[in-house]
């Protein structure tokens, strides 16, 4: 059968430094060659060949730090950078304008035939094939270039250390993170240590999912979107097997629970004590859940009530309670969601966003002219963008295609659709796009139906939602924990159900918490909810009272069928589409309440609804509008701290 072989990196002109103690036959020999992370039967290996010539170094040319100059390598005394950065921001020759001067090199003269037959073993003695599953960690250093060493698990020894001096250092480890996590050291800030997901758990998604290059902790990375939305009820069995082992064996204990599905979803810390990441929390005697009633959408002449003859909006809190008790008519929401967003400051006049919406349309064609103005020649030599590229054409034609704003062939609001995700390319590079985002982005694109306009508000959102798409994908997995913890309280029965079907980490809800319920709800059901989210009201966090308010209308049907661990994933992917909005609205405000008359709350639950900020606030404020300024609308309950001006603020809880 022949070999399955890929290509996932390659790059030439990478060198290898033997020195005397390592058994270089030629102390001034330079080991030029290629580098390759190759996926070869379902494995992964890094690869590195000399190539047929070696390098002279007392010929080799390089760019010093003055890049108008090129000095001779003997002169390149290798000079320390001053501060020396995290990998992902460090900033080298590679990557500015310091190598505009490519190194080159000329052939070493040999004076006969032994000479080169001598270098030929040399080269040969230098190649060397991993499997990335035997690296234990690479360290990156930097001596005016990038040069990496990798250590090996089995040995106490390293590989040869690879100079990168023509730059791609950054690339090969972008690669590698593809199919390992690559962790800072806590003891070394410049050494990654290298984990990859267990390989008979990673097969069983490969062979199921019909994609022999990537496991599920790849899928999870790369494409959570397509992995949470599209393949995750096809996976129940193999996650259930693989946490419960085969029906001849015993249950697997806890521990060994915990580990697996931290493969599952790569870094997710399991706290094995009673309550994960909080303090044990007993059964609470909550009293009775009150009785809420929803009221109808803020009309026009409502929102225009609430505007001085300046423009500035009045009476900010009461505007908030408004729309998170009813919504807003469809004719508002084109000017409303520019404030809840954060667009729009709240104080502003009619004149003073006039002038904000030009700055932000000439700041926005800027960045878009930016990608708009890259050649196919500069295209072809940047892997990243053509990745972005590739990912939203893919995505931007199936989002919301039968919605009639995206419908049919040619239509211009799937090209403004690109054009928005390619410039937040532009705007935030280092997440660029991540399948998903099209999602978030699609409503906003209907209300607005102003190009300018939805780019800001998105941007706005994505503050919000950033953690989410993150690699480490660190936000997804706080929220988890979170739900976790406010189920227990809620209904324990349940939780300790759920914790029996093996089915207690939630991760059956990763999809509402990914896109924030966009594939559960009608799109004009969506448009309800995140107004009301975005109002900030009645807590921080309250898209989990949200879920929690879903699940509190599921739990008899799970329990009474007694459903499984395969059967709950399939249950709750089945509710897409048939959910009420307004009576999950109803009952999330209930539990609210419910919670909120609680006297002795755990800490965790005030930290994780911002009861006790709520509080701090209160105590240091004259008026209700103080409060709501500082709550916001944050309703991940954490937020990037780079965020533009106008946009919404929020805290960090954990």
């Amino acid at each position: 059968m022949a070999e399955l072989l890929k290509v996932i990196f390659e790059r030439e002109g990478i060198f290898l430094h033997p020195s005397p103690d390592e058994g270089g036959l030629d102390q001034d020999l330079l080991v030029s060659g290629s580098l390759r992370i190759l996926e070869k039967d379902a494995e992964i290996l890094v690869e590195y060949r000399p190539l047929e010539d070696s390098v002279d170094p007392s010929n080799m040319l390089c760019a010093g730090q003055d890049s108008s100059s090129v000095v001779e390598w003997a002169q390149c005394p290798g000079e320390k950078s001053q501060s020396r950065q995290l990998l992902e921001t460090q900033q080298s020759y590679e990557t500015e304008w310091d190598m505009v001067n490519a190194v080159s090199f000329k052939k070493k003269n040999c004076t006969n035939g032994e000479g080169s037959l001598n270098h030929s073993h040399e080269r040969s003695r230098w190649a060397f094939s991993v499997n990335i599953s035997d690296l234990r960690s690479i360290t990156v250093k930097d001596e005016g270039w990038t040069f990496l060493v990798l250590q090996l698990k089995d040995s106490s020894s390293s590989l040869p250390a690879l100079h990168f001096h023509q730059g791609g250092s950054r690339e090969f480890l972008d690669s590698l993170r593809r199919f390992a996590l690559l962790t800072e050291c806590p003891e070394d800030e410049t050494r990654l240590l290298v984990s990859t997901p267990n390989k008979a758990l990673s097969q069983s998604f490969e062979n199921l999912l019909d994609d022999n290059s990537f496991g599920l902790i790849h899928k999870f990375k790369r494409d959570p979107y397509v992995t949470t939305l599209g393949s995750f009820s096809k996976v129940t069995n193999y996650i259930y097997d693989a946490l419960r082992g085969t029906e001849e064996q015993q249950q697997r204990p806890p521990e060994e629970v915990a580990d697996l599905l931290g493969e599952v979803i790569p870094g997710l810390e399991i706290n094995q004590q009673e309550e994960p990441g909080f303090e044990v929390i007993t059964r609470i005697d909550l009293g009775e859940r009150p009785q809420v009633s929803r009221a109808e959408p803020l009309s026009a002449d409502d929102w225009s009530k609430h505007q001085d003859p300046e423009g500035r909006i009045e009476d900010e809190a009461t505007l908030r309670q408004r729309i998170f008790k009813g919504g807003l008519c469809h004719a508002v929401r084109r000017e409303a969601w520019k404030f809840l967003l954060g667009y729009y400051p709240w104080s502003s006049t009619l004149e003073e966003r006039k002038s904000l919406q030009k700055a932000k349309t000439d700041e926005y064609f800027r960045m878009k002219l930016q990608w708009k103005s890259i050649s196919e020649e500069q295209e072809r030599r940047n892997s990243r963008l053509r990745d972005y590229k590739s990912l939203i054409e893919k995505d931007v034609n199936r989002t919301d295609r039968t919605n009639r704003f995206y419908e049919g062939l040619n239509n211009p609001g799937l090209t403004l659709l690109h054009d928005i995700l390619m410039t937040y390319c532009m705007y935030d590079f280092d997440l660029g796009y991540v399948q998903g985002m099209s999602d978030l982005l699609s409503p906003i694109l209907f209300v607005m139906e102003n190009e300018v306009d939805a780019f800001w508000c998105f941007v706005s959102f994505m503050d919000q939602m950033h953690q989410n798409f993150e690699e480490q994908m660190q936000g997804m997995k706080t929220q988890l924990i979170q739900l976790s913890t406010l189920l227990r309280l809620l209904d324990l029965a349940f939780w300790n159900y759920l914790e029996s079907q093996e089915s207690g980490y939630l991760y059956f809800c990763f999809r509402w918490l990914l896109i924030r319920f966009k594939r559960e709800l009608s799109f004009q059901d969506v448009l309800r909810l995140w107004e009301v989210m975005w109002t900030g009201l009645p807590c921080q966090n309250f898209h989990l009272l949200v879920c929690c308010a879903i699940l509190d209308s599921e739990k008899q049907k799970i329990m009474e069928e007694n459903y499984g661990f395969n059967e709950i994933l399939k249950h709750i992917n089945e509710l897409s589409m048939k959910l009420d909005v307004e009576a999950i609205l109803q009952k999330a405000e209930g539990i609210y309440l419910q919670i909120r008359s609680c006297k002795d709350l755990p800490h965790s639950i005030s930290t994780i609804l911002g009861f006790d900020r709520q509080r701090r606030v209160s105590s240091q404020a004259d008026s209700g509008s103080r409060l709501v300024q500082q709550q916001d609308v944050c309703s991940n309950g954490h937020c990037r701290e780079n965020r533009p001006q106008n946009s919404c603020r929020g805290v960090f809880t954990s």
